[in-house]
């Protein structure tokens, strides 16, 4: 018989594998200081291009005031008990109202996080005798939900809307026998890649089979669409959205979410996602502080203006000097070079030491072997200095790289 803590330590997985020589550097970094384009790395300030803060309300004095002051009304525990027995409050509800219209939907709910809320909503809406249909890049909220589910499911190619058809014909043979429905998942913004999911393509389909429509949509509420609410506005297909959900983790700098959509529809959630019924309710000041941040969003478009000023900068900038962002539609920006992991590490310990720039790393095995992507989060926060230092920058990292310069391992030996 097996020690169940004997066979982890055995196998600490493909990223906790490399736990000695990663920790604390590459993996579960100390960003410290006030969240902005420039933060204190490793003990030296850096700039930062590594937050999800687009509209760079993190740290923006109207929004540390509204939640200062709410924290200093109500505290941290209010409301006390989950929502459907003593946690419900007014604020709760005009937030929620709040977001619906936003997003153009009859209602929403809370959430407390996003991560857990997807996987609830995927629990509640299907059955065994339902079908999912997802999408391959489906962030792993999504991919969690689905592994949950009792019935079949099919993945489609990314954004591949042939594959999605053939999935769809295989998804409706099923449920004609068995009497269930066909859930389709897919994201507005794909995080990694910066593409947006290819929603007028997925609702196009609906004139020829019978599915429900559920978009993750994390990376677009507050960066894409005339409003700002997001991928379904950008697209114009915000009626064939069936539902939308997003996070307060991006635009919104906080934490919390929300799923938007029919009011029946909402009801029957609000007495059925389990990650709700069985938690805590989303506390006070961040209910409070979210309704000041959309509250913003919907009066100050400066914030997303000043946002695309530097997205548009940034891409255009790279790609002229002769970079492969992919084919990024978004503010989320990979910048994708040619390298093994090993030099992925030297590379990323030469920009953040000697160019004193930090941003996220992928490598394998998130993305194939031999790639490397440098993702870069322009926000509202940053200047047209910080784009030209960065594109700089990479001129030099990519020209060291391709010179084989990172093929040598002293170069990360004092970090670690």
């Amino acid at each position: 018989m097996a020690d169940i803590f004997e066979k982890v330590i055995r196998n600490m997985g493909p990223l906790g594998a490399h736990i000695k020589e990663a920790h604390g550097y590459f993996t579960f970094p100390k960003l410290e200081g006030d969240i902005g384009p420039t933060m204190v790395f490793n003990g030296k300030e850096k700039l930062n291009w590594s937050l999800n803060n687009y509209l760079g309300l993190a740290n923006h004095p109207e929004v540390r005031k509204a939640d200062a002051d709410a924290a200093a009304q109500y505290g941290l525990a209010y409301p006390m008990g989950a929502r459907m027995m003593s946690g419900n409050s007014n604020p709760h509800e005009q937030l929620e109202r709040e977001l619906a219209a936003f997003v153009g939907k009859e209602d929403a709910i809370l959430l407390n996080y996003g991560y857990q809320g997807v996987l609830s909503i995927i629990d509640a809406m299907v059955d065994r005798h339902d079908v999912i249909v997802y999408d391959a890049e489906s962030h792993a909220c999504i991919v969690d939900g689905v592994r949950l589910h009792q019935g079949h499911r099919f993945q489609f190619k990314h954004n591949d809307m042939e594959s999605c058809e053939k999935q769809l014909q295989r998804a409706t043979r099923l449920v004609e026998k068995s009497g269930g429905g066909i859930f389709v998942i897919t994201e507005g913004v794909f995080g990694m890649s910066g593409n947006q999911g290819n929603l007028k393509g997925i609702v196009a389909l609906k004139d020829k089979y019978n599915f429900r429509l559920f978009i993750d949509d994390a990376h677009g509420f507050g960066t894409m669409g005339k409003t700002g609410s997001g991928a379904a506005e950008e697209q114009g297909v915000i009626d064939q959205v069936d539902l939308h959900f997003s996070t307060f983790a991006k635009s919104m700098a906080s934490i919390g979410a929300f799923v938007a959509g029919p009011k029946e529809i909402l009801n029957y959630l609000r007495y059925n996602l389990r990650s709700q019924i069985y938690a805590k309710s989303l506390p006070m000041p961040l209910v409070v502080g979210a309704l000041k941040r959309l509250d913003m969003i919907r009066t100050q478009p400066e914030h997303k203006e000043n946002l695309w000023k530097i997205v548009n900068a940034l891409q255009s900038g790279l790609k002229e000097s002769g970079f492969n962002i992919g084919t990024t539609s978004t503010p989320v920006t990979p910048v994708i070079l040619n390298g093994t992991v090993a030099e992925s590490t030297h590379l990323t310990f030469d920009l953040r030491e000697n160019y004193d720039i930090f941003c996220s790393i992928v490598v394998y095995p998130v993305i194939p072997k031999g790639l490397i992507i440098l993702r870069l989060i322009p926000t509202a926060a940053h200047t047209l200095a910080d784009v030209e230092r960065t594109i700089k920058a990479f001129k030099e990292i990519k020209q060291n790289l391709e010179s084989g310069k990172y093929k040598h391992e002293t170069l990360v030996n004092a970090a670690l």
